[in-house]
């Protein structure tokens, strides 16, 4: 049986391939190296470990090459089949998937712990398959593919949440400090009436698609790291 470390390993040979959003990866096809959205490389990787499909819309009734992955089919496959844990249990057990699901109208995101904290990811347009970490970011669940064998390794502590998150339904003055950001950078969140709403929500998604973030429309920590650095000087403003 395929072990969580034999997914880590070979998630790690494709690190610095690059990202697009949306890209279709046969995942029968070992030869691949890139492009890669999150989904479709980490059930590319399931496949090449396992010759069995996960997190795919077809499902293993579908064909491997043409199999599209998307959170939400890892969301439903870890309810179908089982082998849910929690994000801690995964962040100490390398291979585990790490989800964040998505919220209406935007992407979610998945990742491959190492057991110690870490992560292997195509995070983004930007950064491409990298390392990443567990901290600091949300996440809903772990989940653990049932055909593969895994071993609990690590003692890393709890995952924190991001201090400032902001997303659909929110409101207050970080949300209305959002908004003048977002206007800064050039994107229209509509008014700015310090709520969290669908035309504050396009525009995150909007702002990250243009910087190669993940588009999951919610303003976490490397999306309002990026604003505040295309925020134009003073000097700039009219």
């Amino acid at each position: 049986m395929a072990k969580g470390t034999d997914l880590l390993g070979i998630a790690g040979r494709h690190l610095g391939e690059k990202y697009v959003l949306g890209a279709l990866v046969p995942k029968d096809n070992p030869r691949w190296r890139g492009p890669w959205d999150c989904s479709e490389f980490v059930s590319w990787c399931v496949f090449q470990i396992s010759g069995r499909l996960y997190g795919c819309a077809q499902r293993d009734a579908g064909p491997a090459a043409t199999a599209k992955a998307y959170v939400g089919a890892w969301a439903d496959d870890s309810r179908r089949l089982g082998m849910v844990i929690t994000v801690l249990q995964a962040a100490r057990t390398p291979g585990a998937v790490v989800l964040r699901y998505p919220q209406i109208a935007a992407n979610g995101h998945l990742a491959i712990s190492d057991g110690n904290g870490g992560t292997i990811e195509a995070m983004g347009r930007s950064f491409g398959v990298c390392r990443g970490f567990l901290d600091g970011r949300r996440w809903d669940t772990g989940v653990l593919v049932p055909w593969i064998d895994y071993s609990q390794t690590g003692s890393v502590a709890a995952p924190t949440r991001p201090q400032i998150l902001l997303k659909l339904g929110d409101a207050g003055s970080d949300v209305r400090d959002l908004q003048q950001q977002l206007i800064g950078a050039g994107f229209s969140p509509g008014d700015i009436d310090g709520v969290f709403g669908p035309h504050t929500q396009a525009a995150v998604i909007a702002f990250q698609l243009e910087f190669g973030l993940v588009p999951d429309g919610e303003a976490g920590p490397k999306t309002l790291e990026r604003l505040a650095i295309v925020q134009p000087k003073p000097s700039q403003r009219p």
